[in-house]
């Protein structure tokens, strides 16, 4: 495809990026003399889907272009070239956080510290009624003087506003989702602490705290599994940190913490208490992941698998490539979440959960009848009930049994 020339009146200089909704250019503004970046959609599609990327585009501007923190990156100027929609925001020259993870580049003070950022800045979207919903290493970029900027507020919720961006679960990156969100219930801002903590595990430990041989089993062990703690990975890690990341992945949103703000000051008291500086060259072997207390399937999981393997998750690369967990295959699947949510009376909008996994919701039906306890047996009237013989009835039985067999034999010999 050839390289445009010109939106409105930003002149493309290259492009540098490639997203699933469109492409990513550095251009000139010509009137400011600055350098943006110029993230595009492409609308020639079909019409139902022009109108539903159109709209996400227009919430990912609003959303964006109304936070005004060092955090966050920061939107110009939205407008159509053609076929073509486009936003104009600052371009900023650094890293993603997903290769310095990768490359194993970060200790676990340095962790603290860009986790601490980043809730900072979603602290503040959050205090202007946006939440993020899509929080993930390949959002977060590290500047090359260590500031931290949140890009792609693409899926964004306002309460204000009246377009929905899609239904239930399926957006955002999988390994990523908050419980409530893998089990198509409305979410909230305790949703991107959730997904902030397992990017923080993921850093300080080297392997994401949940991982699964396909997006099915992984989201089954969002929903079931509590991860082991972090120091069992990586024993330079304080017990301090342990107690941070269990509130922060706590399955309930209600236990965790109230608002994010409160991460972040945890995070940085765990740093001045002194955090480790260094991390283990290569991960520790990962320990069998511990169910959760509150899992109907708990009783009836195995606790290791023999064909266990080295998976990847499809869209992530190399670096996404970790050892599966151990859980059966009849258990690890679309099923027994699907179970698991009707189960537990999570199911509140059938239709969204039924377009999440790509089932009828006549299916769905079935798994909340399946999961309704069985009815009780009514209790039988008292007058009905059998009362248990006492010692004295029974005592009273066999003087009478045995009198009335003197007194038959007597009647034969006579």
């Amino acid at each position: 495809m050839t390289q445009p020339a010109q939106f409105g009146r930003y002149d493309v200089v290259a492009e540098i990026g490639r997203g699933a909704m469109g492409v990513v250019y550095r251009a000139l503004d010509p009137m400011l003399e600055r350098t943006v970046a110029i993230k595009t959609i492409n609308m020639a599609l079909d019409p139902g889907e022009m109108e539903h990327y159109e709209k996400r585009f227009t919430i990912e501007a609003r959303a964006a272009g109304g936070l005004n923190h060092p955090n966050i990156v920061i939107i110009y100027d939205i407008g159509r070239s053609g076929d073509l929609a486009y936003m104009a925001m600052e371009f900023l020259e650094g890293r993603e956080l997903k290769e310095l993870i990768a490359g194993k580049e970060l200790t676990p003070d340095r962790a603290l510290d860009i986790v601490a950022q980043v809730a900072d800045g979603l602290a503040y979207a959050h205090d202007h009624d946006v939440v993020h919903r899509d929080v993930k290493p390949a959002n977060i970029m590290i500047l090359k003087d260590g500031r931290v900027k949140i890009t792609d507020f693409g899926i964004a919720r306002m309460r204000t506003a009246d377009v929905r961006t899609q239904t239930g679960v399926v957006l955002g990156s999988p390994r990523y989702l908050s419980p409530e969100q893998v089990l198509g219930k409305r979410c909230d801002a305790r949703a991107d602490t959730f997904s902030l903590g397992v990017i923080l595990y993921e850093m300080v430990t080297g392997q994401p705290p949940f991982n699964g041989i396909d997006v099915n089993s992984l989201m089954f062990q969002i929903v079931n599994f509590t991860p082991p703690p972090p120091s069992s990975i990586n024993p330079a890690l304080p017990p301090m940190l342990d107690l941070i990341l269990a509130k922060a992945l706590a399955k309930t949103a209600d236990e965790r913490y109230a608002g994010i703000a409160e991460f972040a000051a945890d995070l940085r008291t765990c740093r001045q208490h002194g955090a480790a500086t260094t991390m283990p060259l290569t991960p520790a072997a990962a320990p069998q992941m511990i169910p959760d207390p509150a899992d109907p399937f708990a009783d009836t999981l195995p606790s290791s698998r023999a064909d266990d393997r080295s998976t990847t998750i499809p869209g992530n690369g190399v670096a996404d490539t970790l050892p599966a967990r151990g859980l059966a295959k009849g258990f690890d699947s679309m099923a027994a979440t699907m179970r698991l949510a009707a189960q537990t009376g999570a199911i509140t909008d059938p239709d969204a959960l039924a377009a999440t996994f790509g089932v009828s919701r006549h299916a769905i039906d079935a798994m909340v009848i399946d999961a309704d306890p069985p009815p009780q047996p009514q209790a039988m009237p008292q007058s009905q009930r059998v009362v248990p013989w006492s010692k004295q009835d029974r005592r009273i039985f066999l003087v009478s049994v045995s009198a009335a067999a003197v007194i038959g034999a007597l009647i034969v010999l006579l």
